[in-house]
């Protein structure tokens, strides 16, 4: 079985994988460390697995288990890295898929952003999640779980 995985604790998408794999009959992982309280549907196929807190538990826990059968929904480019080494799919909240070809730049950027940060100097944040942010998610989750099917059969 397909899983989607999900990087739980500040994911503005849950419901929308949740319809996405209720339809394809794909499972989903709600990986969370406990720091927000979560409610995932009583769906058979939604299991919420709480981790111990900590720094990176829930990626850690996500890219054991991870397969190149999978997808993993996150807006950590490092675990986003993490699960494109696995061969998994990986999609963020926004929208955005991360691949071999884009996830180099992604993490040379983030730590670029970071030593600023570190330097004291003020690199905004991200914009703010919008109405095209969710559909474009919805786009792309739709295409990487139809690509995930093909490739299963």
């Amino acid at each position: 079985m397909i899983h989607i995985y999900i990087d739980g604790d500040a994911c503005p998408v849950r419901e929308e994988v949740y319809r996405v794999a209720d339809r394809l009959k794909l499972g989903v992982f709600v990986v969370t460390n406990g720091s927000r309280p979560i409610r995932p549907p009583q769906q058979a196929n939604v299991q919420l697995v709480v981790v111990e807190e900590g720094a990176d538990k829930a990626d850690d826990w996500i890219a054991e288990r991870i397969t190149g059968a999978d997808i993993c929904v996150t807006a950590d480019i490092p675990l986003a890295s993490r699960c494109l080494k696995k061969n998994a799919r990986v999609v963020s909240p926004k929208g955005r898929e991360w691949t071999e070809a884009n996830i180099g730049s992604a993490l040379a950027g983030r730590e670029v952003a970071q030593h600023l940060r570190e330097m004291g100097a003020m690199t905004g944040g991200p914009a703010p999640f919008s109405k095209a942010d969710r559909s474009n998610f919805l786009v792309a989750l739709d295409r990487l779980a139809q690509a995930a099917l093909r490739a299963q059969q």
